[in-house]
């Protein structure tokens, strides 16, 4: 692709910036639900909840690429506010969707599934982070999720 050519559809190298971690989001997006929604038991509110927090983790190379590319994209958006409103928009609808899952999945009844929510989002995310710098295991990973799933959801009948 020319210059001529990105120039003429990004006004400025900020626009670019913007608009094409705002294509990451959606791609990723995408993605997931494609995934997601080919598992067999994708009506399993608990096998839902799983595979959607397993997303964000880079268990392949295509996930690890877009976290690799996303976190750069996040310590820009320290500095820079236009990159940090695709970061920081409005609510939180992640967190949302797995306290909604959280609550499909019947969680125990000392839970509280939006704080569930909050740690779960924050802990994959570091999770997630440190499969990047192989400072773990996708196993080691897969059990410490699970610890978590099964501390705030009962056995399963």
């Amino acid at each position: 692709m020319s210059p001529r050519v990105v120039q003429y559809h990004f006004t400025d190298k900020q626009h670019l910036l913007v608009s094409a971690l705002t294509m990451l989001h959606r791609d990723n997006e995408q993605r997931a639900r494609q995934r997601i929604t080919s598992l067999p038991d994708a009506h399993d509110p608990r096998v839902l909840l799983r595979a959607t927090l397993e997303e964000l983790l880079p268990l392949d190379e295509h996930r690890r690429n877009g976290l690799a590319v996303m976190a750069a994209y996040y310590a820009r958006s320290l500095t820079d506010p236009a990159l940090a409103a695709v970061f920081l928009h409005e609510g939180s609808p992640l967190e949302d969707l797995i306290a909604s899952l959280i609550l499909a999945a019947g969680p125990r009844p000392s839970v509280d599934p939006a704080r569930e929510a909050d740690l779960l989002v924050s802990g994959i995310t570091g999770l997630g982070i440190d499969l990047l710098h192989n400072r773990r295991t996708h196993a080691d990973v897969r059990r410490t999720l699970d610890y978590h799933l099964n501390r705030i959801l009962p056995d399963q009948p």
